[in-house]
């Protein structure tokens, strides 16, 4: 049971079920806290990999339902399935696509908002769950022989809202139990699962493709309800939920969502300075750096989503080698695109760490995706060997910067000196980063189902324009994490000096 503490939806968070379990089996009765951070960083690693895996499906099962009977395919993937399979198909399918991604990008933003005021356990629980249910229930219609429109239409629809909630409660849970010290590679390998989601989601749904498109969705729904049960049953939110102690001081019974994350950076300040109202959502957007990075990530998740959603339809539809691949192996094959976003990921996490220039890095990373796609397109289906070279060094630009941004660039914004104390910005600050993100990744599908109708050139210099746009968005941010690294920052003399005689307030990264 929770306890409401305040007016602002405020409540204590319980140890989880399956902790008290757990604990039976220690001698000393409790965890430690790297126990606790082991168990935090695996649990939100696969819910979110689970989360990813169900928006698989939709791109895997494109060629089949919107095939007609062209004979370039081989396999026995063949069919259709009404109203997909009429000239419009990929149309109707971008709708689909553009209803899921834009429900999901303002429920992202009003995920946010409750995430830094609900148990993130249970609201987390639910998202998984309820996206599991909606991923079946679109699945379903192959066997009740559904093909109405507006059914798929609108299942994808209750779908995007669910999937919104994961994000800002993983995120905000990380946060709350790693600091900033090596949270770029942390994050890093953290953020592997957005691309080992899409990796398992698409070896399911291609693996069950030929039993029937619909069992493409089962699958991945059957894997993410019990992960959210799991879920339920074992993730510490925060060390005050678990009354666990850091660095042999025990932790402010009392601190909520994000305190944690700043008393790591504040050890010298007493709780009672801690200001746990959460942040309003124009306040947060006043953080310096979340519009650049808002706006940045726009367009990066474009690129992103855009291959997420029509890579597979497109290798199927693109001679390699001069021959065509069945439905199952183009899917398989696409899989290299992420596990070069799981590189890029890593490597975008180490160097931004390194550099201490989180702008600088997702700023270089996005302008070599520029080339990396050109030559894609241009040399792409030369051979397999080809192919498969430069869509994994696509894979690891284009989503090297997407994973830095959506991880460790906003929490560090959600735990930013301008709070003065209040930590309770970070489920805010990453819905406002990564639902603006989201409106990009609606658009970008939706439009390479109209524009893909006329020419694949054009879709990839929509794609290659989108990734100008957001490497220029962080030219600010990256002149002046240039300046720091040449000459320092100063505000580094102004809080040495500040701190002489007052607390050190103001430093919370």
């Amino acid at each position: 049971m929770a306890s409401w503490t305040s007016s602002e939806f405020l409540y204590e968070e319980v140890k989880p079920p399956g902790i008290h379990f757990l604990e039976r089996f220690k001698r000393s009765g409790k965890l430690s806290f790297k126990q606790y951070q082991a168990m935090v960083f695996v649990l939100t690693f696969i819910a979110y990999i689970a989360f990813h895996a169900t928006r698989k499906p939709n791109s895997i099962v494109k060629g089949t339902l919107s095939e007609q009977p062209t004979g370039h395919f081989k396999g026995a993937d063949k069919g259709g399935w009404a109203p997909f399979d009429g000239p419009d198909g990929t149309a109707l399918l971008g709708q689909i696509d553009l209803a899921f991604l834009a429900v999901y990008a303002v429920g992202m933003f009003v995920a946010g908002h409750l995430g830094d005021r609900l148990d993130l356990r249970t609201f987390l629980t639910i998202g998984m769950i309820g996206t599991g249910v909606c991923t079946a229930l679109f699945g379903v219609a192959f066997w009740a022989n559904i093909h109405a429109f507006y059914y798929f239409l609108a299942i994808q629809t209750l779908a995007g809202w669910f999937q919104s909630i994961g994000w800002p409660c993983v995120v905000a849970v990380l946060g709350n139990w790693f600091d900033k010290k090596r949270r770029g590679v942390i994050m890093g390998i953290w953020s592997a699962h957005t691309s080992l989601g899409n990796i398992i989601g698409t070896l399911i749904a291609t693996g069950l493709l030929k039993f029937g498109w619909g069992w493409s969705f089962v699958g991945p729904a059957l894997l993410i309800t019990f992960l959210g049960i799991v879920v339920y049953l074992f993730l510490p939110v925060n060390p005050v939920a678990v009354e666990s102690e850091r660095d042999g001081t025990e932790v402010d019974s009392t601190m909520r969502l994000g305190d944690t994350i700043t008393e790591s950076f504040l050890s010298s300040r007493t709780s009672t300075g801690f200001d746990r109202r959460a942040v309003g959502f124009l306040a947060a957007w006043k953080i310096p750096g979340v519009a650049p990075f808002a706006f940045c990530l726009f367009f990066t998740k474009l690129v992103s989503y855009t291959f997420l959603y029509w890579l597979p339809f497109y290798v199927s539809q693109t001679e390699i080698g001069g021959e065509h691949l069945s439905q199952e192996t183009s899917g398989n094959l696409s899989t290299l695109f992420d596990v070069g976003g799981v590189v890029g990921g890593i490597l975008a996490g180490y160097f931004s760490d390194q550099l201490d220039g989180r702008a600088i890095t997702a700023g270089g990373f996005i302008y070599l995706t520029i080339p990396a796609l050109f030559l894609y397109r241009i040399y792409g289906h030369v051979s397999m060997t080809i192919n498969i070279i430069l869509m994994f060094i696509a894979g690891l630009f284009v989503n090297g910067p997407y994973a830095l941004i959506t991880t460790a660039v906003a929490a560090d914004l959600g735990t930013h000196k301008s709070l003065k104390g209040n930590a309770r910005a970070l489920a805010t600050v990453t819905a406002i980063i990564d639902g603006t993100g989201s409106v990009g990744a609606a658009i970008g599908p939706v439009l390479t189902g109209y524009i893909a109708a006329i020419s694949w050139d054009a879709v990839f210099y929509m794609l290659m324009t989108a990734a100008l746009i957001s490497g220029l968005l962080l030219t600010t941010l990256i002149i002046e994490e240039v300046k720091t690294l040449l000459y320092g920052s100063p505000e580094e003399d102004e809080v040495a000096a500040a701190s002489s005689s007052r607390p050190p307030i103001d430093v919370l990264i």
